[in-house]
């Protein structure tokens, strides 16, 4: 560093005209957070529901029964807070 400032070597958006993301505001990032967790919402009790099967007709450990539901809650647990979030930002 031969006597140069740190704003001549960081590659940092310092003023508002040359802001990266401009459109992406905190309602539109919540949106896209809940859209993320419904999908992945999806996944988890798809899973749920083939583990609930399996352990009906003995083919998994009913172990794996807790696991899936510990995924399964924690999942709507997110779900819903994402909820929340994207409809308090006004």
């Amino acid at each position: 560093m031969s006597g140069r400032t740190s704003k001549d070597w960081l590659p940092l958006a310092n003023d508002a005209e040359s802001i990266h993301t401009p459109n992406v505001t905190l309602k539109n990032a919540a949106l896209l957070a809940l859209i993320g967790i419904i999908l992945l919402t999806v996944l988890v009790v798809a899973s749920f529901i083939s583990t609930l099967l399996g352990v009906m007709r003995d083919l998994i450990p009913a172990t794996a029964l807790l696991t899936s539901l510990v995924h399964l809650f924690a999942s709507l647990t997110v779900l819903v807070f994402f909820y929340v979030f994207y409809r308090k930002q006004s």
